[in-house]
């Protein structure tokens, strides 16, 4: 939501799947929320300067659709390769995404309640997100309700 540089941005009909799937629309102004694949290089400044012990993966179930799946692994600056977050906004906007792309499970997965119940190609997304965030994912949203998930390590 907002202004100001998100390098993995979709303004193409990936994006407006995404966001027509999520429901991506602010709850005050209707306006469309901004989409892209999943960024990991903000991830892991997030999960470093937090903390984090684990992760939650919230609406899975989007991108049961889609044929394959995209994860951005770095940035390209000026062509070099940049596997940091940026300090400078002014670098985040000249930053274009590299991205690794695995195959999508087209398949519905909001009936799963455990990780061993996802399609073998979502289980590995979110193991390679697990690898490249340095963070265990430790529960799953699979839909919009609160039983459409898969806890792998309880909350406490």
């Amino acid at each position: 939501v907002g202004n100001g540089p998100m390098p993995t941005e979709l303004k193409d009909d990936a994006g407006e799947a995404i966001r027509q799937m999520g429901h991506e629309y602010g709850a005050t102004t209707g306006r469309p929320r901004r989409c892209g694949w999943f960024d990991t290089v903000a991830a892991r400044l997030s999960a470093r300067i937090n903390g984090y012990t684990g992760i939650v993966l919230t609406r899975l179930d989007i991108l049961d659709t889609f044929p394959s799946i995209k994860i951005c692994t770095s940035y390209n600056v000026d062509g070099k390769a940049l596997t940091d977050f940026p300090s400078s906004t002014a670098i985040l906007e000249k930053c274009t995404p590299v991205c690794e792309e695995l195959p999508g499970w087209q398949c519905p997965t909001t009936s799963a309640r455990r990780l061993e119940d996802l399609p073998p190609q979502a289980q590995a997304y979110v193991k390679r997100l697990e690898e490249l965030i340095g963070c265990p994912v430790d529960f799953i949203s699979v839909g919009m309700r609160r039983e459409e998930s898969i806890a792998i390590k309880p909350i406490a």
